[in-house]
Formats: structure tokens, sequence, C-alpha cells
């Protein structure tokens, strides 16, 4: 088993940053990737970003040049760097890791999801 622990979420006015965390414990053999998708009130969950364990990263149109998506490989951690929030951002946000274990059979794992809220 896999958990995720995230971090980082709250009340922020447009404009505004955020930085999120999220850290993997647990029975860990290979990080495919790692990323974040979000949900808004009535909408289906949508990418937010990804990151491979090579670096390599896809992030969604609307947030191209504002968020920013690392990792520590060391840490399993993968962090989301949000500058200039707007509105239409607020939603919960979820991290996500993709897994091979050592059979080559293929997990995902999702975190709580962390309330991210832009107002004024």
């Amino acid at each position: 088993q896999v958990q995720l622990v995230e971090s980082g979420g709250g009340l922020v006015q447009p404009g505004g940053s955020l930085r999120l965390s999220c850290a993997a414990s647990g029975s860990i053999f290979n990080i495919i990737y790692m990323g974040w998708y979000r949900q808004a009130p009535g909408k289906e969950r949508e990418l937010v970003a990804t990151i491979s364990s090579s670096g390599s990263t896809n992030s969604a149109d609307s947030v191209k040049g504002r968020f920013t998506i690392d990792r520590d490989n060391a840490k399993n951690t993968v962090y989301l760097q949000m500058n200039s929030l707007k509105p239409e951002d607020t939603a919960v946000y979820y991290c996500n890791c993709h897994i091979r274990d050592r059979y080559w059979n293929f997990y995902d794992y999702w975190g709580q999801g962390t309330q991210v809220t832009v107002s004024s």
C-alpha cells in the first residue's frame, strides 16, 4: 500500500501564490510519475500537471506559465507552485501517483485532496 499526504492548500487572493506538497510513502518500488488533478464544484476532475521520474512535465493549457510542478525523487515528494492564481483555480486539488511494482503491475494512488480557494 502507498499513502499520499498533501499539504499547502488554503485561501488566497487573486494574483497570489500557493505551494502544494505531496509526499508518498509505503511499499514503493518504482514511481513512474506523480501529478496533480483538481475538481471544482459541479465539474469533472481534470489534469493540472504531471512529472515523470526523469523530470518530463505535462500541464494543462489553463495553468501554463502560472503553475510549475517539480519533484524530489529522494523524498518521493511532488510540489506544485501556483502563481498568479485566479478565482477559476478554486478547486480541491488531488495528488496522484502512478507506480510500478517488481512484477510490472501498475497502480494509481490518490491523496485525500486539499482545498484551494482563490477569492478576494
